[in-house]
């Protein structure tokens, strides 16, 4: 039923506290799409070992049997703007949870590499729904001065994720001797693919019992119900926040893809400016911690379990670097956090690419010298840590506020849809690169860090404290 008449706030006595922790509380529900990327990139670490053994598989199929959920994630992504702006936000992420609970059961029960790469495209398929459609619905509901601390939230949900399937994993392993061995009736990592179920259902149930954003709302004429998650959500005049979103939108026209196009360079520049955002996020090889880190140290000379145990270090680092950002965001900036981050993120891989030059074969294995492996390990969390604290959350926060409102769904499309690509590449590259030499893909992902640093400084706008209409 479509609404045309205005709406007309009723006073509310709910303090400002209230609003504020149910606008935390549903913000966190959204967020949980985020814990869904971070267990499945983490759940798949710990299960490469097993998967190899299982399916005699070299390097060039584990990195297509590991990249291939981020393939679904760029589909994914690519139409979930669409999606979320013909059936709304929540009705979207349903769907998104549906996809990957259902898919991550089934790849639990793979008979073969084909099947297990098609249902980890369609895991990555509900997990690109879901990178799209969270960070725009947390943009849209939360209050200008706390944006910048409830978008963070998708992040957090993502390093909490990590954490989670890292902790997982560790325990899994230590049960059943190593991620190839029988643990009751099925293996190790089946039971790693297992578990991802159960944040799809929670994922599913929670983002049910919160309330539709109120642009979307707007957007198809239902004023009545917009008016009402505004009064719920925001502390100053509903009618004029009402307004200023109707007015926003009915400046703008109706969103489609050709909406972008403008100009030589084929898209509007803001667009453009999303989209190298959002590749370097990656470029920078953030996921070669997370999806190969146990390999990556077993490959220096650690045992599978001390590997996974130093998978477990960098997921606390992870998430103590989010909660760093959390802290800072809506206090410093964003464009600060990210020179800050960029700065850390270059030094830190620099001396991790230094260090992997020392490695050695002994006996047909690779091994770091006791000092390198070591100062590499260090290296490798303070590049953890530097990138949490900045560029893991704030590329979020900034691709689901910095796009106009009629546009914000389907650019944040493209931008995502860019930013699983790049995933995909450096995810499928790298145990390639590696076999070449750890120290040239170290080298090519700290020139991408040291470019995120000009490219902050160039492009991207201070957007703190500004209400998505005012941007």
């Amino acid at each position: 039923m479509v609404e045309t008449g205005s709406y007309t706030a009723s006073p509310s006595t709910k303090p400002a506290t209230s609003r504020l922790l149910y606008v935390a509380l549903i913000a966190a529900s959204a967020a949980l799409g985020g814990f869904l990327f971070g267990f499945d990139t983490a759940v798949i670490n710990g299960a490469i070992t097993g998967v190899q053994n299982r399916f005699n598989i070299g390097a060039g199929a584990t990195g297509l049997v590991v990249s291939s959920a981020l393939i679904g994630c760029a589909l994914g992504a690519w139409f979930a703007g669409s999606l979320a702006d013909r059936v709304g936000r929540i009705r979207t992420m349903q769907i998104s949870a549906t996809l990957y609970g259902v898919a991550a059961l089934a790849a639990s029960m793979a008979f073969s590499p084909f099947d297990l790469i098609f249902w980890r495209v369609l895991c990555g398929l509900g997990i690109g729904l879901a990178s799209v459609t969270a960070p725009a619905y947390i943009a849209e509901i939360s209050p200008a001065a706390y944006r910048g601390r409830l978008g963070s939230l998708q992040q957090l949900g993502m390093v909490l994720g990590i954490a989670s399937a890292q902790l997982l994993n560790y325990a899994i392993v230590a049960v059943a001797g190593g991620s190839a061995e029988k643990l009751g009736p099925i293996a190790a990592w089946q039971w790693m693919l297992l578990i991802a179920t159960i944040p799809a259902i929670v994922f599913g149930v929670l983002v049910s019992r919160i309330p539709e954003s109120p642009r979307y709302l707007v957007a198809k004429n239902r004023f009545t119900q917009a008016g009402g998650v505004l009064q719920r959500i925001e502390t100053g005049d509903v009618d004029k926040r009402l307004s200023e979103i109707r007015q926003s939108l009915d400046n703008e026209s109706k969103p489609k893809l050709r909406n972008l196009r403008i100009g030589r360079f084929g898209l509007l520049p803001i667009v453009w400016v999303g989209i190298t955002l959002a590749m370097l996020q990656q470029l920078v090889g953030i996921n070669v911690i997370f999806y190969y880190s146990a390999t990556l140290w077993q490959s220096v000379g650690f045992g599978e379990d001390t590997a996974l145990l130093n998978s477990v270090i960098s997921a606390i680092v992870n998430l103590l670097g989010t909660f760093v950002a959390i802290a800072l965001i809506d206090r410093v900036g964003r464009r600060p956090i990210l020179l800050v981050g960029s700065v850390g993120m270059t030094v830190s891989l620099g001396v991790a690419a230094w260090c992997f030059s020392f490695a050695e074969v002994v006996d047909g294995a690779t091994v770091l010298p006791a000092l390198q492996g070591q100062i590499a390990f260090v290296a490798a969390n303070m590049f953890v840590f530097c990138f949490a604290s900045a560029w893991g959350p704030l590329t979020w926060v900034l691709l689901g506020e910095m796009f106009p409102n009629r546009v914000r769904a389907i650019a944040l499309s493209v931008a995502a849809s860019a930013q699983w690509a790049a995933n995909w590449l450096v995810s499928t590259t790298f145990p390639s690169l590696s076999e070449f030499s750890l120290t040239f893909a170290y080298g090519l992902y700290t020139t991408f860090a040291a470019l995120s640093f000009f490219f902050v400084a160039k492009f991207i706008p201070e957007t703190r404290g500004k209400t998505l209409e005012e941007m």
